[in-house]
C-alpha cells in the first residue's frame, strides 16, 4: 500500500487545475472555481482525481498534523487538548491562548520565546472583541502559536537551540522534513516560509492525502494515532468553536480533518479513505462544499454533510443560488466506481 522509501519529489510546474465548483445564480453559471481533488480508497489507491494531484504545491496549515506527528516522534509528551492545539490553526479564543501558555510553561518558557509573527485572533468575532478592548497583535493570538509553543517544547526536550528553531537547517525542522517525506511517501520539492514564519514544505495533493490517511489509520498508541485521537476528540482546539472543520469532525464519526490557507483541505477516515482539495483561487466558499462532496463521493453518508453544502447566494435578501460542486463529484454507487 505504501512504499518504504520516498519516491521522487513532485514536479514544480504550473498546475493543470480543472473546474471543481460552479457559482450558480438564478439557474445560470455565474462563475467557476478551478482546483484539484483526490479521493483515496481504503487501500490507498486513487479512486477519483480531478485536476492536477501530482504537481508540487504548498499545503499550508493542512500539513500541521504531520508536523505534530514529527514532534511526537521526537519526544513531545503532549496528548489530548494540548496535542490538538499543536496541530491547530486556532481561532484565538481564550482556550487557545491558555493552552499555548500551558505548553510554554511545561517547557519552562514564556511568550517572549515565540518567533511566530504577531497577529490578531483569526476568528472575526474574537478579533473584533480584541480590537474593542484595545489589545494589540501578539504572538500568542496568532493562529499558529500552539504549534510554535510545541516546537519550542520539543527543542527543550532534545537539547536543541531555541533561538533559531525556525531555520530549515535546525535539527527540529530537519526532523519534521524527514517525517513529511516518510508519511507522504515522496521527497520534498521546495522549501519556503509559511505565513507564521515556520518552514513550509512543498509536496503533492496526492501526497498530502496519503499522509493524512496514514495518520488516521495508525495503530493505537503510536505518535500518529495520538495526534489523530487528540484532533478528533478536541476538534475545537485544532480550529475553533465556530469553524467548519471542527463541525465536520463532529458530524462524521472518526473523521480527521484539517484546512489550510489558499483553499486547501484534507480529511481521512479510520479505514483509510481520504480526500484532499485545493481550490486554485483560494476561496473558502468553494473549499467547504467541494470537500464535503468529495467525502460523499468517498462513501460518507450525504445526510451527515448537509450543513457543508456551502453558503447560499442572496439576492434581495433571499436565496437565489449556491456554489455547487461539479457533476463529477456527485456520489456514485460503489459498484460503479473505478
Amino acid at each position: 500500500m505504501y512504499s518504504s522509501s520516498p519516491a521522487d519529489a513532485p514536479l514544480v510546474r504550473e498546475p493543470v487545475h480543472a473546474p471543481v465548483a460552479h457559482l450558480v445564480r438564478g439557474g445560470i453559471v455565474e462563475g467557476i472555481h478551478y482546483g484539484s481533488v483526490v479521493v483515496l480508497g481504503a487501500d490507498g489507491e486513487v479512486q477519483l482525481q480531478i485536476g492536477d494531484i501530482e504537481a508540487a504545491f504548498y499545503p499550508r496549515s493542512a500539513i500541521k498534523p504531520v508536523q505534530a506527528v514529527a514532534m511526537a516522534r521526537a519526544g513531545l509528551p503532549l496528548d489530548g487538548d494540548l496535542l490538538s492545539l499543536t496541530a491547530a490553526s486556532h481561532s484565538g479564543e481564550e482556550r487557545h491562548l491558555a493552552g499555548t501558555r500551558r505548553i510554554l510553561e511545561l517547557a519552562g518558557l514564556t511568550e517572549d520565546h515565540l518567533r511566530n509573527v504577531p497577529d490578531l485572533p483569526f476568528d472575526p468575532v474574537v478579533r473584533d472583541a480584541w480590537v474593542r478592548e484595545g489589545r494589540l497583535p501578539s504572538r500568542l493570538a496568532q493562529n499558529c502559536s500552539g504549534k510554535h509553543a510545541a516546537m519550542l517544547y520539543t527543542c527543550t526536550l532534545n537539547g536543541w537551540p531555541l533561538e533559531n528553531y525556525l531555520d530549515p537547517g535546525h535539527p527540529l525542522q530537519q526532523a519534521i522534513a524527514e517525517i513529511v517525506e516518510d508519511l507522504t511517501g515522496q521527497r520534498i520539492a521546495r522549501v519556503t516560509v509559511d505565513g507564521c514564519g515556520a518552514p513550509l514544505f512543498s509536496i503533492s495533493l496526492h501526497g498530502l492525502a496519503r499522509a493524512t490517511a496514514r495518520i488516521a489509520t495508525a495503530a493505537p498508541g503510536t505518535p500518529e494515532a495520538r495526534v489523530a485521537d487528540a484532533m478528533r476528540e478536541h476538534a475545537e482546539m485544532a480550529s475553533g468553536s465556530g469553524r467548519d472543520v471542527a463541525a465536520l469532525m463532529r458530524a462524521v464519526p472518526g473523521l480527521l480533518c484539517k484546512d489550510g490557507f489558499e483553499g486547501v483541505q484534507v480529511a481521512a477516515l479510520p479505514d483509510g479513505r481520504a480526500v484532499a482539495v485545493k481550490i486554485a483561487d483560494g476561496a473558502n466558499r468553494a473549499r467547504v462544499p467541494v470537500a464535503a462532496a468529495a467525502l460523499a463521493w468517498a462513501g460518507v453518508d450525504p445526510e451527515l454533510l448537509t450543513e457543508f453544502q456551502g453558503e447560499p447566494l442572496l439576492g434581495g435578501g433571499r436565496e437565489v443560488g449556491r456554489v455547487r460542486p461539479v457533476r463529477s463529484l456527485e456520489p456514485v454507487a460503489a459498484s460503479a466506481r473505478v
